[in-house]
């Protein structure tokens, strides 16, 4: 999944996580401090900026966001 490391950079730049070690596996919601509700809409918005898609809130669940695979999967669709 090419939008995989791309998803990574933004996710380091968005949440300041500096040269985090980040595979798909990866838990985000929940487990990451820094991913709070005012996280998960900055990086929303740098995610719809960087790969020139728009979220409708009725598409945002938490189910994208449990894990840097589920949330690169969930940007793979929004670019299909």
């Amino acid at each position: 999944m090419p939008q995989f490391s791309q998803v990574c950079h933004i996710l380091r730049s968005t949440l300041s996580l500096g040269h985090m070690q980040l595979t798909e596996d990866t838990p985000l919601l929940g487990s990451l401090p820094e991913l709070d509700s005012m996280a998960v809409a900055n990086l929303i918005v740098a995610l719809e900026q960087h790969f020139g898609f728009e979220v409708q809130d009725d598409e945002i669940s938490a189910r994208h966001f449990a894990t840097v695979g589920s949330l690169a999967s969930f940007v793979a669709s929004k670019t299909a």
